[in-house]
């Protein structure tokens, strides 16, 4: 019902109540709408008309409909939730309206309050239960809407307004929605502040702001910190109003608080300005600009003393320097803007600005900084979190250059950003990517800025916080998972600090935990060069004086001998200098005080009080080692290997020093060291001297010792194995030592391996044994009668005691005894068959040389393992016996299938080595017999099926002994049972194929598997001999490719073993090449895979490679280069080895010939696949570099390959490919092709006319590779019959081009014209031909005119510029097709020049390197000449790179309007629209844009920006009104103003 009705209604009627009862609803009924809306209108027509005594008599019925009609519904929305539907929404609305009228007619603060206090009583409840609702009230947004409503007529309540101030911060605290808590401060608070007068706003306010200042400081966080912004920029027209007057100190009675003198305030806003949420951040700078703009206006001083607590003020203000602060603040907004940006091209204009806000960061007044430090690291952490990776490196490489962090005072307020938030960014790995002019291998930008950063900054810290910073840092390292290569050059930076005592006990403590957790599963190489680096940095470090000997080889212990602590490296020989420098300064241990640990760390603590020597502290260590309690018991664990390899790292470290220390004095020598090591020792010697004879030897110690021997050996020789065949004193020294106790040890461990070990825990105990005894063979197989000893009796009556054990009756039930002691003698008989083998054959490790070679009496073994039953034999578990509850609960017990598993591997060692043992045979042909004789082993195909089941059985990590066997055995059952070679191939390729996660196990695998599935027998097999074999090694072939991609060195193993099964190293007679390399013709997949090899990496696994050829190359100065023996997985290598294969083929052979032809063709087709393909492909892409190595292995083979083939196949082809859209690369390879052709079948000349008489408009730019071609006429006309004419013929051609409407193809065409033009032999000789006239026919004025419009026309833009640059290029400068054809200008310069991504080139190295490269003298490794090295990249076609220049003050920056401040003119003061078009390099043209049509005001605004970019001299609009901003062009009206 309309108002007006309502009106005419209540003016005709005058009895008020009959009238208000006829509208009413039932108190039991759901209202409409209208009828609600009807009643509002009523009552408000009733107070404007009503008199005071009409309104007593309404009274009770106005409160009723209160508290019976009104607030029931309320609460039913409320229950129900009908507010969060349209219709409910809408009768919230309107009762709420409807509430205001009663109120208002009512005219009674009672009812007034008590609906305020229930409304209240929400918001208490809120607080009370955390954000829960409580059941009989209203609904927050309910209550929200209620209360706006109320608030109005509760101003004069001041005390009730506090308190629901109280009560709505604390909802906004505990509330989840964000968008309730918006709707609570607009509804509420603004209403609440708009309502009330200017006393208690201020109060109001003041409340408010102690309130949040509390509430940030009690719980600091990000959700914390957004909701403090959303209240503030709520709240911040009150606390910050332009024109309000504010006085110092601020009277908080009357007068409005101000946040800007509170340091909370700040912080405040700092965390807002740093938060991961961009609203927040948007907000608090919203609020920062209303501050600076606030303290502009009143320009008083702010902050220039000292806090009341005497910090330094966060935000200053001092009038005689408000202008360097207003440039200041505005560049800080500027800078902090433009960071929420993402793209790149727009934040690196106003990187330059944030050397301005450093320089004035550094400008103090009164003691104190102008502006604190603290904004300058919000810049930089804000740079850190940007989502562009690009924003980030500039962040930090902004930060590594600060010159800024050189004064000490910056340095120590930097310091806790340096430790946290810059380290956290430090540990993102793309930050480590190469720049543009690094090459491959060299140190990343980052990794150099780094180092020089962090001696800067130590440096300039004050000594007594260097050690808390260095520790903090350290400390970060190892509280979160770092990747490899941020750690590494972390690491490198920490190694390039100079030599301080920084650290003590708790900064070892600190590096132990980096080496023990932070970088256990790095990759090997990288984690030893990073071990290395850290132990530099220790040694450099540590304060000798604060740590103790045990604190030093504790931290010691966790350099791994095979990664970085390898002696006779670099960093061993620094270890033993840092001991003779420092030995007697180590603090010294305080024995007796500690009751923790084992009984060894005890007795050593209570002896060692005066370890200060290194010599007297592993006399010590030594002592306590071999003190056993007297009641250790026989049995047991074998006790922690740990102890045994820090004792003997510390007596070889003992041994150098002392050996360094006695050089250095004119003594020392063999003789020498090896009688102090003995005194040293000699307990040690004792114990094993009396292991054989001693029965009553407790076990423990007699484990100890042999634990100790085996790190003793491994250590020792760790020098000679990696550097020199020489042995130095202290490792002939330990050797001879050892040696004088062998006897008594070996008979020792012989006597426990002869039925003695009879426990489970036995087995561990037997590997210790195994590995002593072969340390021992290997060590001393070559003193003769050692050798003699153990090939007479020791290995004999050895072997005879484990055949015994093993021929024993089986038990009727199994037990622990028996089954231990048959693991046992297997594990003797694998070691001893190991020891054995006469050669390394099929990847067995040969631990002896061959004229030191151990035999075995091969009877009893064949005999043995000639049984069926003795194939695949399990191990039973033993059964559980009476006093056994839960045997398989038992601890030692559940590992007993890897028990079992090993029982099995072990057999096949032995299978393995009597397989070897008989000799290879060939290929068994069908119904040749099969079976087995009387001690013979068995039959190939009873040990095959066996294998088969055994990989079956086998975990994927013990299979290796059963992928050799079965390499011996499958080459002679491919013709006679194909089917079990299939299915033998294609399990052993699923168990690789599983170990792929298993980098220890999966190269040895692949290494046999390769070895069995690709054996010579089986890649000559055809189609017809074994159709399934041969199509499952295809398969095969396709799956170990696709492996290749994604990871690295899987074809190179592959690819090598092919070539040299199809070209040994030694081939003998021509027959004998014939019989190797019938098979690659079959197989010409696999050689065109390797010519193509090199799949496009992610960046992240392209990082991992760039940073292992970083420490590569380091060479023998990073330690972990000589400990680590890795293998040769770079991905390079196939495509080297397969050109080395190829560079051997021989044109006479016939075979040779065929294969390349076939190999050429090959390739030929892949090429013009992707040529042909509809996707273009960008230059970096994996088609780009696959027709780069199509052309540069054809380049390679062009000299092997026959006359007729080139001309018919591959001059036809080049000539076809030269038309395809080609990357530059590519282009200059075909090129060179054509010209090398040519030049050996000059007969051929008319085929390259040929390609000139295309039509022009087809051709498009591609006939420029042709003109190429052309530019080099000189080495083609002496091979030519006709040279006149071919001359006259290429001046022709050129000429003909020159009229081309293209640019490119016109500069080509006037270059070959100058060129054969200028070959002045030929012209003088055409001349002659013709009597001495002109022998063009008058063409040669145009010639002349055409070569002096492109020597001096060309004067002007870009083309004078491009016709020098063409001249310049490599290609038609320096290069000679003849003369710079070699292996190196192929792979390596020519990539370099054409710019092709850097890790396509072959270093040279890499051929040399290769052993079977043959040096061929028609294609020479190294290019004769040294220009075109010299030479480098650039284009000519490619546009100018400048680095980015120091730009004016708002050159290329888009900055933001603020909405409060005054016009565009005013920020931008003195750029006029000519002079900022001028400043932006743009010429003010006579362009005038007409935009009449448009009335849009972004479409407006966006041409306003075309307009400015263009340099346009007007533009025009519909109406100048709509113009509300400046513009950098004029701006004109087509019609009428207004």
């Amino acid at each position: 019902m309309s108002s007006l009705l309502i009106n005419e209604f209540v003016a005709k009627w005058s009895n008020s109540d009959t009238i208000l009862d006829s509208f009413l609803w039932s108190a039991e009924s759901w209202p409409d709408l209208e009828r609600v809306e009807a009643v509002h209108i009523l009552l408000e027509t009733l107070n404007t008309r009503s008199s005071e005594e009409n309104r007593n008599e309404l009274s009770a019925k106005i409160r009723a409909l209160i508290w019976e009609r009104c607030t029931p519904l309320l609460m039913q929305i409320s229950e129900n939730a009908l507010h969060k539907s349209e219709p409910g929404a809408k009768m919230l609305h309107s009762l709420c309206r409807l509430l205001s009228s009663c109120l208002a007619l009512l005219r009674d603060s009672r009812e007034v309050e008590k609906l305020a206090l229930m409304t209240l009583s929400v918001f208490q409840s809120f607080e009370q239960h955390d954000g829960t609702q409580t059941k009989g009230q209203f609904d927050m947004e309910v209550a929200v809407e209620v209360l706006a409503v109320l608030l109005p007529l509760l101003s004069g309540d001041l005390d009730l307004l506090v308190k629901l101030t109280s009560c709505i911060l604390s909802a906004v605290k505990v509330l989840s929605d964000d968008a309730l808590v918006s709707k609570i401060l607009v509804r509420v608070l603004f209403t609440l502040l708009h309502c009330v007068d200017d006393r208690s706003r201020g109060d109001i306010l003041q409340r408010t702001w102690q309130d949040l200042c509390v509430y940030h400081e009690r719980e600091k966080n990000a959700l914390v910190t957004a909701r403090t912004l959303l209240c503030l920029t709520a709240v911040s027209d009150y606390l910050f109003p332009p024109s309000l007057e504010k006085s110092f100190p601020t009277d908080l009675t009357n007068g409005l608080p101000d946040p800007r003198w509170s340091q909370s305030f700040w912080a405040i806003i700092q965390s807002g300005l740093i938060h991961r949420d961009n609203v927040a951040r948007k907000r608090a700078l919203y609020l920062l600009k209303k501050c600076v703009a606030l303290t502009e206006i009143e320009n008083t001083e702010l902050g220039s003393s000292a806090s009341p607590d005497g910090e330094i003020y966060f935000f200053r203000w001092i009038p005689s320097k408000s202008q360097v602060l207003q440039t200041f603040w505005q560049d800080y907004v500027l800078v902090m803007e433009t960071l929420e940006e993402n793209q790149i091209h727009v934040v690196r204009p106003v990187l330059n600005r944030i050397n301005a806000l450093i320089e004035t960061t550094a400008i103090k007044e009164n003691d104190a900084a102008l502006v604190h430090p603290s904004w300058l690291l919000c810049v930089y952490q804000r740079m850190f979190h940007s989502e562009n990776k690009a924003v980030m490196r500039e962040g930090v490489y902004h930060l590594l250059e600060l010159q800024l962090l050189r004064s000490p005072a910056f340095a120590i307020n930097f310091s806790q950003f340096i430790v946290g938030p810059f380290m956290d960014v430090l540990s993102e790995s793309s930050l480590y990517q190469r720049t543009a002019n690094q090459m491959i291998g060299e140190c990343p930008d980052v990794g150099l800025k780094l180092q020089a950063f962090l001696v800067n900054f130590f440096g300039s810290l004050p000594q007594e916080s260097k050690g808390p910073v260095l520790l903090q840092m350290i400390q970060r390292l190892g509280s979160r998972h770092w990747c490899a290569v941020p750690l590494l050059f972390l690491s490198q930076a920490l190694a390039s600090l100079p030599a301080c005592p920084l650290l003590g006990p708790q900064g070892l403590q600190a590096l132990r935990e980096v080496l023990r957790c932070t970088m256990i599963t790095h990759q090997v190489l990288l984690r030893g060069a990073a071990q290395c680096f850290l132990l530099h940095s220790a040694l450099c470090l540590t304060d000798v004086e604060s740590v103790t000997l045990e604190e030093v080889f504790n931290f010691l212990v966790h350099f791994r001998p095979e990664e970085s602590l390898c002696r006779g490296t670099a960093l061993w020989d620094e270890v033993c200098e840092w001991f003779v420098k420092n030995e007697h300064t180590f603090r010294l241990a305080i024995g007796g005080k500690s009751d923790t640990g084992t009984p060894q760390e005890r007795e050593l603590a209570s002896t060692a009080t005066d370890v200060g020597s290194l010599q007297t502290y592993t006399r010590h260590r030594l002592h306590a080692f071999l003190t056993v309690p007297a009641s250790a018991e026989q049995t047991g664990r074998l006790p922690d290997s740990g102890e045994a390899e820090l004792l003997a790292l510390a007596v070889l470290l003992w041994a150098d020093v002392e050996e360094k220390r006695g050089g250095e004095e004119g003594r020392g020598g063999q003789g020498s060291t090896q009688q102090a090591l003995a005194r040293l020792l000699l307990a040690w010697l004792e114990v094993l001297q009396r292991l054989s004879t001693n029965l009553y030897l407790p076990l423990c110690k007699s484990d100890k010792s042999l634990q100790l021997l085996l790190h003793l050996l491994q250590v020792r020789r760790t020098r000679t194995a990696t550097q020199t065949n020489t042995e130095d004193a202290v490792s002939g020294a330990v050797r001879g030592l050892v040696l004088s106790v062998v006897e008594p040890v070996q008979n020792f461990i012989a006597r426990r391996l002869s039925g003695e070990l009879q426990e489970v825990c036995d087995v561990e105990r037997a590997a210790l044994y195994l590995a002593v005894l072969r340390e021992l063979l290997q060590e001393f197989g070559g003193v003769p009668w050692y050798h003699g000893n153990m090939q007479q009796s020791f290995l004999p009556a050895l072997c005879a005691s484990s055949l015994r054990m093993l021929t024993e009756p089986a038990e009727q039930v199994p037990s622990v005894c028996g089954q231990v002691q048959r693991a046992v003698a297997m594990a003797v008989l694998s070691l001893l068959c190991e020891v054995a083998s006469s050669e390394a054959s099929n990847g067995g490790l040969s631990l002896a040389a061959p004229s030191h070679h151990f035999s075995l009496p091969l009877a009893p073994l064949r005999h043995h393992f000639s049984l069926p039953q003795h194939l695949n034999q399990a191990l039973l578990k033993p059964t559980a016996t009476a006093s056994d509850a839960a045997p398989d609960d038992a601890p030692l017990l559940r590992d007993w299938g890897r028990v079992a598993a090993r029982f099995i591997r072990d057999q096949w060692s032995c299978l393995g080595f009597l397989q070897r043992a008989a000799g290879p045979q060939g290929p068994r042909v069908e119904g040749q017999r099969e079976g087995q004789g009387e001690g013979e082993a068995p039959g190939p195909l009873v040990v095959l099926q066996a294998a088969v089941e055994a990989l079956s059985l086998l975990p994927s990590d013990l299979v290796l002994p059963v992928l050799d066997c079965m390499a011996l055995l499958l080459p002679q059952m491919v013709l006679r049972e194909e089917s079990q070679c299939v299915e033998a191939a294609s399990l052993s390729w699923r168990v690789v194929q599983g170990l792929s996660g298993n980098a220890h196990d999966f190269w040895p695998a692949l290494q046999a598997f390769v070895r069995l599935a690709f054996h010579r027998a089986v890649l000559e097999l055809t189609q017809d001999q074994a159709p399934t074999l041969t199509s499952t090694i295809q398969q095969i072939v396709c799956e170990l490719m696709e492996l290749s991609e994604v990871r690295s060195g899987v074809f190179n193993i592959l690819i090598s073993h092919c070539c040299h099964t199809w070209l040994p190293s030694d081939p003998g007679s021509d027959a004998g090449d014939s019989e190797h390399f019938s098979s690659a013709l079959s197989h010409l997949d696999i050689l065109t895979k390797a010519c193509l090899h090199g799949p496009v990496f992610r960046r992240d696994q392209r990082l991992i490679q760039e940073v292992q050829m970083y420490v590569e190359q380091l060479g023998d100065q990073c330690a972990a280069n000589v400990a680590i023996s890795s293998d040769n997985r770079d991905e390079q290598f196939p495509r080297v080895c397969v050109l080395a294969f190829l560079s051997h083929l021989q044109p006479t052979n016939h075979m040779h010939r065929q294969l390349m032809e076939e190999l050429v063709l090959r390739l030929i087709e892949k090429d013009r696949g992707i040529a042909q393909a509809k996707a273009r492909y960008y230059s970096n892409s994996l088609q780009h570099r696959t027709r780069n190595r199509v052309w540069q292995s054809l380049l390679l083979l062009l000299p092997k390959l026959r006359r007729e083939f080139v001309v018919d196949t591959l001059l036809g082809y080049a000539c076809e490919a030269g038309f395809s859209s080609n990357q530059a690369s590519v282009k200059y390879l075909i090129e060179w092709s054509l010209l090398l052709m040519l030049h050996n079948n000059p007969t051929h000349m008319q085929r390259f006319w040929d390609c000139f008489s295309g039509d022009q408009e087809k051709t498009k730019t591609s006939i420029c590779t042709f003109l190429s071609v052309l530019v080099h006429m000189d080495v083609l006309l002496p091979r030519l019959e006709d040279k006149a004419g071919q001359w006259r013929r290429a001046l022709e051609v050129c000429l003909q081009w020159c009229f081309s409407h293209n640019f490119s193809v016109r500069l080509y065409a006037l270059l070959a014209l100058k060129r054969v033009w200028g070959l002045e032999g030929v012209r003088a000789e055409a001349r002659g031909a013709v009597g001495g006239s002109d022998p063009l026919g008058g063409l040669a004025t145009v010639i002349q005119a055409c070569l002096a419009q492109a020597e001096t026309a060309q004067n002007t833009g870009n083309a004078m510029r491009n016709w020098s640059r063409i001249q310049e290029h490599f290609f038609f400068s320096v290069f000679h097709p003849l003369k710079d054809y070699s292996v190196e200008t192929i792979f390596y310069t020519f990539p370099r020049l054409s710019d092709l991504a850097d890790d396509e080139w072959i270093p040279l190295w890499k051929f040399e390197k290769m052993a079977t490269f043959s040096v061929d003298l028609s294609l020479p490794v190294r290019n004769p000449g040294a220009d075109l090295g010299q030479m480098q990249p650039g284009d000519w076609i490619q546009q100018d790179r400048g680095e980015l220049e120091q730009e004016e003050r708002w050159a290329e920056v888009q900055k933001k309007i603020t909405a409060w401040r005054l016009s565009f003119q005013e920020q931008e003061p003195h750029l006029a629209a000519q002079q900022r078009a001028l400043r932006l390099g743009k010429l003010t043209s006579a362009l005038l844009v007409v935009a009449s049509l448009i009335d849009k005001p972004t479409n407006l605004g966006g041409l306003c920006r075309t307009c400015e970019i263009f340099g346009a001299s007007g533009l025009v609009y519909v109406n100048v009104c709509v113009c509300v901003c400046g513009c950098a062009a004029p701006v004109r009206s087509s019609g009428p103003v207004g």
